[in-house]
């Protein structure tokens, strides 16, 4: 895919953060937008905000990625609307903070449900229309703990795991099935949202002290420049696209130490990690 021009992209997540950076960024390259998001009031400023940029088409609407039937709705009144889809973004995605033992079963469904359901149910709904499109992409939003695990985020590290290893595989079968259809998995490290401040915690996580560590310490990226690389990856038809100086350098010192990296990140988490609430 050479240009975004007069392309349909949809977009999940893109009420805030990096899929409303994204919209904006593919809006302004001529794309047309089928935008989705459950928060109304954030759905609502992107519209706004594409519109404002000169969006020659966008559609708008809540959706729950976790709801398979709602989806498949979804993807079949997109594909009517546009007479085809060229882009899926499965960038909807929440965070759930605290150590395994105490996470909850309703917890785990939920982040499962968003973060990795989501996923697939973007893919597989829409993989039909992209391939049949002859120049298409799909790309799933993984994350910088979809390639090193990191402590008191097991299910968060489980989801991105899972949606990286789903989209390799991915980017094989359309290779060997010849299909025009990249497939990139991207890995963000820190980027100003407000996922840590949104997020569900266990019973012992402070969470204004994880949301405060976030903020200050490690979201160092803007959304916008996140979606300039998001983009930059697709046009260059990347498998794999790391996003920000932190997701390079973590990846390559896990590559260099191997399975040591936990024992490595076990060590100094205890001085950076905030304290648990007795």
């Amino acid at each position: 895919m050479k240009s975004l021009e007069d392309k349909v992209v949809v977009v999940t997540g893109a009420g805030s953060g990096i899929g409303q950076a994204l919209a904006l960024d593919l809006a302004k390259r001529g794309a047309l937008l089928a935008l989705s998001d459950v928060d109304e009031a954030g759905r609502a400023v992107t519209v706004d905000l594409v519109k404002g940029a000169g969006a020659k088409e966008v559609r708008s609407d809540r959706l729950d990625v976790a709801d398979r039937a709602a989806f498949t709705a979804y993807a079949e009144v997109v594909a009517a609307q546009f007479g085809r889809v060229n882009v899926v973004i499965n960038n909807a995605g929440v965070a759930l903070a605290g150590n395994f033992d105490e996470l909850t079963y309703e917890d785990l469904d939920w982040i499962v449900g968003i973060n990795f359901w989501g996923v697939v149910h973007g893919t597989k709904e829409f993989l039909p229309h992209i391939i049949a499109s002859g120049d298409g992409h799909v790309v799933n939003i993984s994350s910088l703990f979809g390639l090193v695990s990191m402590p008191g985020q097991s299910a968060y590290n489980a989801t991105k795991y899972a949606v990286r290893g789903m989209t390799e595989a991915l980017r094989e079968e359309m290779l060997i099935a010849g299909h025009k259809v990249g497939v990139t998995a991207v890995h963000p490290g820190g980027i100003k949202t407000a996922i840590a401040r949104n997020a569900r915690v266990s019973a012992s996580e402070d969470k204004a002290a994880t949301a405060k560590l976030f903020d200050e310490k490690l979201a160092k990226m803007t959304p916008e420049r996140a979606a300039e690389i998001i983009v930059k990856g697709i046009l260059g038809n990347k498998a794999r696209v790391l996003v920000g100086l932190d997701a390079h350098a973590v990846h390559h010192f896990a590559k260099l130490t191997g399975s040591r990296y936990q024992d490595i990140i076990a060590m100094g988490s205890k001085r950076v990690l905030p304290a648990k609430v007795v």
